[in-house]
């Protein structure tokens, strides 16, 4: 004759209900029950309240305070997030303990609350997500404008600051043009003009029509590496600031988006559940 037997293992729920339901450990689970569901709601409270004073001046109506306190509330979204789950662990943990049902209402309860809570930051998260998309493309359209601007300020600047130079150039070389051969070889033995100066104002001298092409043939040199210094740097710049609002964008968009699926998923499920149950 064959003998057996059959082990069926206990689930973890199980195993954790036999746990608490004992004698010794109850008085713990319930010390444990309260401390989950306390910490839970001072989380969520500090961070609701975070939320309320950090932005403070609102200014509602302000693109670049719109960008920061949708940055804000992206990068700590995830804390109310545990708080909630602390909060319902902690009921659970209650409710295992107990073998009768409480007798307050629905809106008595911290679990209706937590939920409802949930809808509510789910949706603002949700309508934080294309707010931002925009928000982040509105102000990149700006940015760029504003270097434009700016690039073309310095690129006056520029034909200002060169103009004036040629005007101080022809100045000198007029002096110089008007000295002697002798006073130009006095000036470059004395080093305050190259053998090569020396040479373009005895050219000057013979020729004086050459002088106002040539002082604009050099300007226009200084000009054009000037302005592609001034385009190079715009680009860079450009190409900067259209990076950094891309990954903005999908930094704090997508984690937005995320935090919505995950609050609606926990206050609709959690709602749905407190309505069977009441």
């Amino acid at each position: 004759m064959a003998f057996g037997f059959s082990y069926s293992p206990l689930s973890l729920t199980d195993t954790f209900m036999t746990l608490t339901n004992s004698p010794g450990n109850r008085p713990i689970a319930a010390l444990a029950a309260l401390a989950m569901r306390v910490a839970g709601i001072i989380i969520i409270l500090s961070v609701l309240l975070d939320f309320l004073i950090s932005p403070w001046p609102y200014q509602l109506g302000e693109r670049a305070w719109q960008l920061a306190f949708a940055t804000q509330l992206v990068d700590r979204g995830l804390v109310p997030l545990v708080g909630l789950a602390l909060v319902f662990a902690g009921y659970w943990l209650e409710t295992s303990l107990k073998d009768t049902k409480s007798g307050r209402s629905l809106w008595q309860t911290v679990r209706f609350w937590a939920a409802a809570l949930a809808c509510v930051l789910g949706a603002i998260y949700l309508v934080m997500f294309p707010l931002h998309l925009n928000n982040v493309r509105l102000n990149n359209i700006d940015l760029q404008q504003r270097l434009t601007q700016e690039a073309q300020q310095a690129d006056t600047q520029l034909q200002q600051r060169i103009s004036l130079a040629v005007q101080q150039q022809r100045a000198q070389i007029g002096q110089l043009v008007s000295a002697s051969d002798e006073q130009l070889q006095q000036a470059v033995q004395q080093k305050l003009i190259s053998e090569q100066d020396a040479s373009l104002i005895r050219g000057f001298k013979e020729k004086p029509e050459t002088l106002d092409p040539y002082l604009q043939e050099q300007a226009q040199k200084q000009l054009t590496q000037e302005q592609a210094r001034i385009k190079e740097q715009q680009t860079k710049a450009a190409d900067t600031a259209r990076s950094e609002s891309l990954k903005s964008g999908l930094r704090v968009g997508l984690n937005s988006l995320l935090l919505a699926i995950g609050y609606i998923i926990i206050g609709w499920v959690g709602l749905r559940l407190l309505r069977q149950e009441f």
